[in-house]
């Protein structure tokens, strides 16, 4: 019966072990400080300095931005592992998913009939749809801005780390071979010297040349990863303008369903003990007029910033007036809200 072996070139695994030798010597040499070492050039320092810059600072954004989208290192843990193993991720509920079926469980517990039941079942299936706009906003921006970062780490990045390296042990060989040419003694040793450092000297300048083009293309990757941002910010725009209108809609129909109006802090606004608003918000004095009055929004009106309330034509809210009364603008109190509404915008249902 005949065995055959594998081949297995002798004299190649000597070579390879003889400059693994070499390089481990002149190494050590060297941080003796009995030996001279090649110092690259000024650019290429640069180059390779922008390109350790950049690895750094992408990792960092990765694992933050990862962090940052799924909070649980477990389910990041998780992730990683079905990714590597190329399995689909689980899918799994979030938290404001979990909320949404407790509250809606509850709410069916408590009857659906009652105020504070229909409430949490609205309030639960909104949570709901929030944890639905996440799980899209979590997959696009993965798509999006964490997968091309990832692919230019593994990829882009790999390859000049690993022509990086190639090039230290061509730098390496290549002192080494310098050693042997100073310490040469005979004629013979000095020719066969001379020789192997041409050849190194061509190899580690063929491999630097390399090298050197890698890092210059790192620069063009930046505007790459620029477009690759925009992408990350307009999915954050789409996701907080669906979670704005999800909950703008759940405020009115909690609004309609009538009953006690909780009381919500705005940015400037405080309520004493009366119940009233209070403060002073762009030099108008909020409060202390007990009496409310409903009124009709003539036409919609977008509030200029947080101090004031955002209209819709034909919705009545309660208005009263400011102290001191201000003559272009009312206190309004509008579901869970309270703010400042302009009067040209009203019609005083009660008199």
């Amino acid at each position: 019966m005949n065995i055959k072996m594998p081949d297995f070139d002798v004299k190649k695994f000597v070579k390879d072990a003889g400059s693994t030798l070499s390089r481990v010597v002149q190494l050590t040499e060297e941080k003796l400080g009995t030996s001279e070492k090649t110092e690259m050039d000024s650019h290429f320092e640069i180059l390779s300095e922008r390109s350790d810059c950049a690895r750094m600072w992408t990792e960092k954004i990765v694992r933050d931005t990862e962090a940052a989208l799924i909070p649980n290192p477990a389910n990041r843990v998780e992730d990683f592992i079905f990714e590597k193993i190329e399995k689909a991720k689980p899918k799994r509920l979030s938290n404001l998913e979990y909320l949404g079926l407790d509250m809606i469980e509850g709410g069916g517990e408590f009857g659906q009939d009652g105020a504070y039941g229909s409430a949490l079942i609205k309030v639960g299936q909104t949570q709901q749809k929030l944890g639905s706009c996440e799980r899209d906003f979590i997959g696009s921006a993965g798509m999006c801005f964490i997968q091309p970062l990832k692919k230019f780490l593994e990829g882009e990045m790999k390859t000049i780390t690993k022509e990086k390296g190639i090039l230290e042990s061509k730098r390496l060989d290549l002192d080494a071979c310098k050693n042997k040419v100073r310490k040469a003694r005979s004629m013979l040793g000095q020719q066969t010297a001379e020789r192997d450092l041409r050849v190194a000297q061509s190899e580690f300048d063929r491999q630097a040349e390399i090298t050197k083009l890698l890092l210059e293309g790192i620069s063009t990757t930046q505007a790459t990863h620029l477009r690759h941002l925009h992408a990350f910010v307009e999915a954050q725009v789409r996701y907080y303008g669906q979670c704005n209108k999800i909950m703008s809609d759940l405020q009115r129909e909690l609004a309609s369903l009538g009953g006690p109006q909780p009381y919500v802090p705005v940015a400037g606004y405080e309520e004493d003990e009366t119940n009233h608003l209070t403060g002073r918000v762009n030099n108008i004095e909020l409060g202390g007029s007990p009496g409310y009055k409903r009124a009709r929004v003539l036409c919609s009106y977008d509030a200029k910033d947080g101090t004031e309330l955002n209209l819709t034509s034909n919705e009545v809210i309660f208005v009263c007036e400011c102290n001191p009364p201000n003559s272009d603008y009312m206190n309004g109190k509008q579901g869970l809200l309270k703010g400042l509404v302009p009067k040209a915008f009203l019609e005083i249902l009660d008199e």
